[in-house]
């Protein structure tokens, strides 16, 4: 009894301990990153001053120059070179030197990096936000929580539970190899390649890097030419980063340019990662087929937000609106298709409506407005062309939100809230990806209706079911075709970064973020040794083969027994010394 309360005590003062380290601060240097020439002060100079007017019908691969600009003013950024394929091999060559010495790199001083990462990201929200904002049209809001929130989020899991995830994990050895031991191990694959999308510039960027980085790799990244100008000085921040843990020069890179320097990075690296249209993740297979290059491709969405007659309407009413809108054409897993019970859709788009007749569009960084930009060259009339294919089709346009005051040269860059009902999947709006600010509003009876509906798509990325009953929800959700799926909420999957993010059909395969996310980072190997080496090694002798298969697979435990002794007596008497079978 005094024992077991000794124990108790030393368990109950180790638990205190614990708990004290972590009330202990770790040492984390600052880094100075300079932000000097991407601050809007208004002393730019003339170079980056004007309004930017955007050639039209022009190949961006014959440019020499990713020319960058503020898709909500058209206010000029400056420009960055578009790298050939041999200054991207030389940049991938520099990144594998560099990768070799990290490959060796402790824990500890990966989790520093992190944790340099944080503390800057934490005390620049609003530098890394705002820069965001002016690259790509999206709002504060939508910066705050899909750049920032989710970066942090992901660095803490790392911080949390990398470590445990990339140990060696062992395995049960079988019945027949009971005296060895069987593990798993995960080694960097080297150099990772990821071309990401321009919708979400800080985090694309820095959930790749986080995951090959902190898993001992490598990694050169082609930001969108879309998003140029903020990738490069997202870059900065990496680098001051890598240089106050004493990382090797060159152990992440980030590379400007077009289809030439993304062709040329598939071809010359360990994995690629790509993000982006479905279109150009066939291209980039066809080329990493090749080098048979391993590929994660995250592609399109059209993921499907089924709305069931027993929910709070009001409450829902305000996420659909956000689900659709708010990202004006900003979020990668956006709601683009709505389904909506029967019973309640009158109720409901009415709701919708309201809100959405509430909704302006402008300059983002004016702070009076709930959507910016959209970030794409002519994307509004793509979007336009969707909506007059739903209406010659039997569509009506609901409701439409309005513009804010928008300098001249940039009303392309707009395209107002819209909210369309009577829509079928006819029509190019329910099965195209919009990827803008365009809501279509379609009744459903029934719950195997709906899941039917859901999965009338090429693509299969995400879904969002809402119910009273959550046990109704969660199989409706079972039954849809995709790679993520959320109850009685939207989007919040991303937020859990202990789990893996991407979808089936069009929308991609493969894994990023979690525990598959990290581990698709690395070599996997899997490795058998003797258990009790040297004493205990593997020799089978022949006659007993049969009996031992039937001893270890048997299906009952009598016959699984009877070959055990023929077992035994086969090699009993082989130990039988010749002299003593002789005398017998």
């Amino acid at each position: 009894m005094a024992f077991l309360f000794s124990l108790i005590v030393l368990a109950f003062a180790y638990a205190i301990c614990r708990f004290l380290l972590m009330l202990i601060p770790p040492n984390v240097p600052s880094i100075d990153v300079d932000a000097s020439d991407v601050l809007d002060d208004g002393n730019q100079t003339p170079d980056n001053s004007f309004i930017y007017i955007p050639p039209r019908g022009r190949t961006p691969q014959s440019e020499t120059k990713v020319q960058c600009y503020e898709p909500a003013t058209m206010k000029y950024l400056g420009y960055f070179p578009a790298l050939s394929r041999a200054e991207v091999e030389e940049r991938v060559a520099q990144a594998r030197k560099a990768q070799k010495v990290w490959a060796k790199s402790s824990f500890k001083q990966r989790r520093q990096f992190l944790r340099i990462l944080l503390k800057y990201i934490i005390e620049h929200q609003e530098l890394i936000c705002e820069i965001s904002s002016r690259d790509t049209g999206k709002t504060m809001v939508d910066g705050s929580l899909g750049e920032i929130m989710t970066t942090c989020e992901k660095i803490t899991w790392l911080l949390s539970e990398g470590e445990k995830w990339l140990k060696p994990e062992y395995r049960s050895s079988g019945r027949s190899m009971i005296h060895k031991k069987a593990k798993v191990e995960f080694h960097p694959l080297g150099v990772v390649g990821a071309i990401v999308s321009w919708n979400y510039p800080f985090h694309n960027i820095f959930n790749p890097m986080l995951a090959a980085v902190f898993s001992g790799n490598g990694i050169v990244i082609k930001v969108s030419e879309n998003a140029s100008w903020s990738g490069c000085f997202y870059f900065r921040i990496i680098q001051a980063a890598l240089a106050a843990v004493g990382a090797p020069e060159n152990l992440v890179d980030v590379i400007t340019g077009f289809a030439e320097t993304g062709e040329a990075l598939v071809s010359s690296v360990d994995k690629i990662i790509f993000v982006g249209s479905p279109g150009v993740g066939r291209m980039i297979m066809r080329n990493a087929s090749k080098t048979l290059t391993p590929v994660t491709l995250e592609l399109g969405g059209k993921d499907a937000f089924i709305v069931c007659d027993d929910v709070d309407v009001p409450h829902v009413a305000q996420i659909a609106v956000r689900a659709a809108l708010q990202s004006s054409g900003q979020n990668c897993a956006g709601a683009e298709r709505f389904y909506v019970h029967r019973d309640i859709y009158a109720l409901f788009v009415s709701q919708v409506a309201k809100i959405v007749k509430s909704v302006s569009a402008g300059p983002p960084l004016a702070g009076k407005y709930d959507m910016g930009a959209l970030c794409l060259l002519e994307h509004s009339e793509k979007l336009q062309n969707l909506v007059n294919d739903a209406l010659d089709k039997g569509a009506e346009i609901l409701a439409r939100g309005s513009f804010g005051h928008l300098s001249e040269g940039a009303v392309d860059q707009y395209f107002p809230p819209t909210v369309i009902v009577n829509v079928n999947h006819t029509m190019k709006l329910m099965q195209e990806e919009a990827f803008g600010p365009i809501m279509p509003i379609m009744k459903f009876d029934t719950d195997e209706e709906v899941v039917k509906l859901a999965n009338d798509s090429r693509y299969g990325l995400g879904c969002a079911v809402f119910s009273g009953s959550q046990h109704r929800a969660r199989e409706i959700a079972s039954q849809i075709q995709c790679g993520v799926a959320a109850i009685n909420d939207f989007a919040s999957n991303y937020m859990c970064q202990s789990l893996p993010f991407g979808g089936v059909k069009d929308s991609g395969f493969g894994r990023f973020a979690g525990v598959e996310g990290l581990r698709a980072c690395c070599l996997v190997k899997s490795v058998v040794e003797d258990r009790w080496w040297p004493y205990i090694k593997t020799k089978i002798p022949k006659p007993i083969q049969e009996s031992l298969v039937e001893a270890l697979y048997g299906l009952n435990i009598w016959d699984r027994l009877r070959a055990l002794v023929n077992v035994l007596k086969v090699l009993t008497e082989q130990n039988t010394p010749v002299s003593s079978r002789r005398n017998d």
